[in-house]
């Protein structure tokens, strides 16, 4: 999930992920057997290879109901000197692997991608795979509850939450409650068996190091290389300590941005103060006095901070400051707008719910320990107040989804070394969490010091060469490796 609306939540309170996905008709069976894919051209990209893997439903029954995992495969550039293949997962939860990897959003860099095929999944639930359906109604309404900030609204998100889950679990059957990354991490075994290379080489991306990380503690004897970037911490005990987090990333990525205006002539608050404008901004939302300078309409606090939330990126910095200028002053900013126009459905994929509720014991039953949260986090973080990824765990909160994979600690023995990359600005899984990962594993920890939400294959020569170094030769980076920011 490279693109910042991967992971948010359209009211701060679901995550939003609409993925174009390929037709379950343009993937061919596949067997769980050793060696066993049965690769074919893609339906509509014949140049990748598509397949499926057939897989228990519940591995407490491994020889009851099966569902299928697709795969697409982008072969290397250089046959003659392939190694092997790569599995590679985005993370999400609910992002498709087989669509990155046609899309091309998520590829190897250069010297891996002449060496080795990159091989896509979708995690049970997702995309091509057997799907997790779910009420389009139940999920839009869900999505766009408003974060609850009285005992009213809170109480309607638990309702709705309850309602969400239970349409989800009708519509899907027993898979609904078989998505934790336990799972995942058995359907990823049965995949390495059924690509018949031996052992398996994973390049994993946010939520997708998730599934790495506790793939090498299930089955540390067949790993030969894993790389994962912006790492997952499942460590984190309370709600309190991930949303605190993310919004303490944001918060520092906003501050630099204010530092940047301040000093630069060119932006559009510049001698006014930028973080004393935003707090009167702040103000403005959260007495009904703001509105949205591209679309007119009344902004709230919370849609004032998803607004702000592009103080995450660099190269919107400019953009962002026309836009808060705009709300100061009451005029309107023209911005290009490309909304997808979609049939309606009565039902729609929605496998993140299960996914993460499942991976994360994050509950919270009353207004007051929820609104003492808010109130900690304004505290604490008192420019920004809040994140939109701090609204992710709410949507437990009522869901009656059992934590069948609740947080822990890391223990990995006897797997070979590990590359972890983590990026000193990334504001969905923050740096200090990759910390955390290589502090529990001694895995080697490459950092990249600009900005974005992973990097591997995207701009840094710097981290592309140690992680290639890693996956062909399993040469391990540097201790300490630091690679500067090219933002």
């Amino acid at each position: 999930m490279r693109s910042i609306n991967r992971f948010l939540i359209a009211a701060g309170t679901a995550a939003v992920c609409v993925l174009a996905l390929v037709p379950a008709a343009a993937f061919a069976g596949g067997g769980g057997g050793r060696g066993s894919i049965d690769w074919r051209p893609c339906e509509g990209a014949p140049e990748f290879d598509c397949a499926t893997v057939e897989v228990p439903l519940d591995y407490e029954r491994p020889r009851g109901e099966k569902i299928e995992i697709a795969l697409a495969r982008r072969p290397a550039t250089n046959p003659e000197e392939r190694i092997g293949s790569i599995l590679m997962d985005p993370g999400g939860p609910g992002g498709s692997g087989v669509q990155d990897v046609i899309n091309g959003e998520y590829a190897l860099a250069e010297d891996a991608a002449e060496r080795f095929d990159l091989i896509g999944f979708d995690p049970r639930g997702v995309g091509g795979s057997t799907p997790i359906d779910c009420s389009a109604e139940l999920v839009a309404a869900f999505e766009t509850h408003p974060v609850p900030t009285t005992e009213a609204g809170f109480e309607e998100h638990l309702a709705l939450s309850e309602a969400t889950a239970e349409s989800c679990r009708e519509l899907t059957g027993p898979l609904f409650d078989h998505a934790d990354n336990l799972h995942v991490v058995e359907d990823i075994e049965r995949i390495r068996r059924a690509i018949g290379e031996g052992d398996l080489n994973y390049l994993g991306f946010s939520y997708g190091t998730l599934m790495g990380q506790q793939y090498a503690e299930a089955y540390p004897q067949h790993v030969r290389t894993m790389v994962l970037d912006g790492n997952q911490d499942h460590s984190q005990e309370t709600m309190w300590e991930f949303i605190s987090a993310d919004t303490a990333g944001f918060e520092r990525n906003f501050t630099e941005f204010a530092q940047w205006c301040d000093a630069t002539e060119d932006c559009a608050l510049h001698g006014a103060g930028t973080i004393a404008v935003y707090k009167d901004l702040q103000e403005r939302a959260r007495a009904g006095e703001l509105t949205d300078p591209q679309s007119g309409a009344p902004l709230d606090f919370f849609g004032l901070t998803r607004f702000a939330f592009a103080a995450n990126q660099p190269r919107a910095w400019t953009q962002l400051a026309a836009g808060l200028q705009a709300m100061r002053e009451g005029t309107s900013v023209s911005t290009e707008s490309h909304k997808a126009v979609t049939e309606a459905a009565a039902v729609r994929q929605f496998p993140e719910m299960a996914m993460f509720c499942q991976d994360w014991d994050f509950r919270i039953e009353e207004f007051d320990e929820w609104d003492a949260m808010m109130d900690r986090l304004a505290e604490e973080h008192p420019v920004t107040e809040w994140s939109p990824y701090a609204g992710l765990p709410l949507m437990c909160s009522g869901s009656g989804i059992e934590a069948t994979n609740p947080q822990a600690p890391l223990d990995i023995e006897g797997a070979p070394p590990i590359v972890l990359v983590g990026t000193v600005h990334d504001y969905a899984t923050v740096y200090p969490w990759s910390e955390s990962v290589a502090e529990q594993t001694g895995a080697a920890l490459v950092t990249y010091e600009g900005w974005g939400h992973t990097v591997y294959g995207l701009k840094s020569t710097c981290v592309d060469e140690a992680v290639d170094a890693y996956f062909i030769d399993r040469e391990v980076p540097a201790a300490g490796l630091s690679c500067p920011s090219v933002d």
